[in-house]
């Protein structure tokens, strides 16, 4: 009787983030957006810095979509606990971006206003990413 092969090394209930993203991968409300090239987590400081860099160059001119949700819980132990006693408290939320997704979109400013903003938004994300523009821009 033929068994599945074992690994000896599994990530154990993280999930696995392998594959390009299957949805969010196409503009849908803006003219222009960035794309990841990487698959990471995304905390929602990152995002929040991110908006917050983009939406500052712009001088709140145009319209700016986020397309990333932070949903996901990171749980941690407190320091110098021993092991046992259950799973440890939420300790931030993060975002699972994957190679292909759509993070953020701009709408309703020139062409190089839309790609500094989003050039300022990615330097302060974890994962390389590309400037896209709507096919019908």
């Amino acid at each position: 009787m033929l068994q599945p092969k074992r690994t000896k090394f599994r990530k154990a209930q993280k999930g696995r983030m392998k594959g390009i993203s299957q949805r969010g991968n196409q503009l849908s409300n803006g003219m222009f957006g960035i794309k990841s090239l990487d698959s990471k987590f995304i905390t929602s400081r990152q995002i929040e810095a991110a908006r917050i860099a983009a939406t500052r160059y712009m001088k709140r001119e145009g319209q700016l979509w986020i397309k990333i949700f932070p949903d996901k819980p990171i749980t941690k132990k407190p320091l110098e606990v021993r092991m046992g006693k259950g799973k440890g408290a939420p300790e931030y939320f993060v975002a699972i971006v994957k190679p292909g997704r759509i993070m953020f979109e701009i709408a309703g400013v020139p062409l190089d206003i839309a790609k500094e903003a989003l050039r300022l938004a990615a330097q302060k994300l974890p994962v390389k990413t590309k400037f896209i523009i709507a096919r019908d821009f």
